[in-house]
């Protein structure tokens, strides 16, 4: 490797002192100028190799740190994912917790609805039954008293009222109902009126009078005696002898009864005679409650022939009876009743259909056929 120094080299002159390098320069730059071609590529390769590998060994350090770095950030965004989540777990527990609890009590108001719902359908049901039932007794009532005592003015009352509870319901449904309930109230309005009531007060008046008529052989003056002013000048003797005479007058009466006889009756057959009078009066308003108005007739009729008979009927109380008599055999009793069963009808048929409806139907299994 060592070469020999060439002539021109050799004739050069040497550089002075101060301008040679250092002892140290001098050998590097000796090396450098003895190396060949081939060292020194391989010396700028291992140069490049080595600045390569630093390099790499460099970013690769660089590359930990960065790593480390990040896998720092991730654990601790890791550790703050895991708080977050757990209190993000706790809030869901929390949560589903409140969830069953206010489904738990949705449930049990949704039960509560319900049974308020059924109480309220069965308390509807029993209020409409109710007033239905109470609607049949007042028609039903209506009826027995036109059957039995012709009383309109109660049926009516009867009627008027099973209307309005009919109308306080306030349901569509019931509209046949009043509909036929009001047909039998006009029929009923149509009829003339009849004061039942004030012919049994007349009826109970003659019974209370009936004790205090006097008999036939019972009759006193219709009308008083005028007496006669005694003059002023009378003395004891005439004035005695007036009166005596006045008296004696007065112990015997001729009247004119117009009877060809005069019934006499022992005190006890006054009291029978008596107690029939009265149950002529009682048969006749047996016959008025009945509207038998033959009956009625028949009954005063024989009443009136008793007291002529029997009674003294120019007394002020015999004069009363026969007025009163002859007031009530002349009143008219007969009365064609309607038939108002038509609304009773109606209301049991639409009691009968609710009942049928209320019933829950049931399926027969149909039978498997293979």
């Amino acid at each position: 490797m060592n070469q020999q120094a060439t002539p021109a080299e050799q004739d050069k002159p040497a550089p002075p002192a101060s301008a040679q390098p250092a002892p140290h320069q001098n050998a590097i730059v000796n090396r450098i100028a003895h190396m060949s071609i081939t060292q020194m590529t391989l010396a700028v390769i291992l140069a490049v190799f080595v600045w390569q590998w630093f390099d790499a060994h460099q970013q690769l350090n660089n590359m930990q740190q960065e790593v480390t770095r990040r896998l720092a950030e991730m654990a601790g965004n890791n550790q703050a994912s895991q708080v977050m989540l757990k209190q993000v777990q706790d809030a869901m527990r929390e949560q589903s917790a409140k969830l069953a609890l206010l489904e738990a009590r949705f449930a049990d108001t949704q039960d509560q609805r319900v049974a308020l719902e059924t109480l309220y359908n069965d308390l509807l049901a029993n209020r409409d039954e109710t007033a239905l039932a109470d609607v049949e007794q007042l028609l039903l009532i209506a009826a027995q008293q036109l059957q039995l005592s012709a009383n309109v003015k109660a049926a009516l009352i009867a009627m008027q009222n099973a209307d309005a509870r009919l109308q306080h319901l306030d349901k569509p449904s019931l509209n046949g109902l009043r509909k036929a309930i009001n047909q039998d109230l006009d029929k009923l309005r149509a009829l003339p009126t009849l004061d039942v009531a004030g012919i049994n007060l007349q009826i109970n008046n003659l019974l209370l009078a009936v004790d205090g008529l006097p008999l036939s052989y019972q009759q006193q003056r219709s009308a008083s005696v005028p007496t006669i002013q005694p003059p002023s000048n009378e003395s004891a003797w005439q004035k005695l002898i007036r009166e005596i005479w006045y008296e004696a007058k007065q112990m015997v009466r001729i009247q004119n009864t117009d009877k060809s006889e005069i019934p006499l009756l022992p005190p006890n057959q006054e009291f029978f005679l008596r107690e029939n009078l009265k149950l002529h009066l009682m048969s006749a308003h047996l016959a008025l409650m009945s509207r038998d108005e033959q009956s009625f007739k028949q009954e005063f009729t024989d009443m009136q022939q008793w007291l002529v008979r029997y009674f003294d009927t120019g007394s002020p109380d015999g004069l009363r009876m026969v007025a009163g008599l002859k007031n009530l055999a002349e009143a008219s009793i007969n009365i064609d009743l309607p038939d108002i069963s038509p609304s009773l009808q109606a209301v049991r048929s639409y009691r009968s259909t609710r009942e049928i409806e209320a019933k829950p139907s049931t399926v027969l299994p149909k039978k498997v056929t293979r």
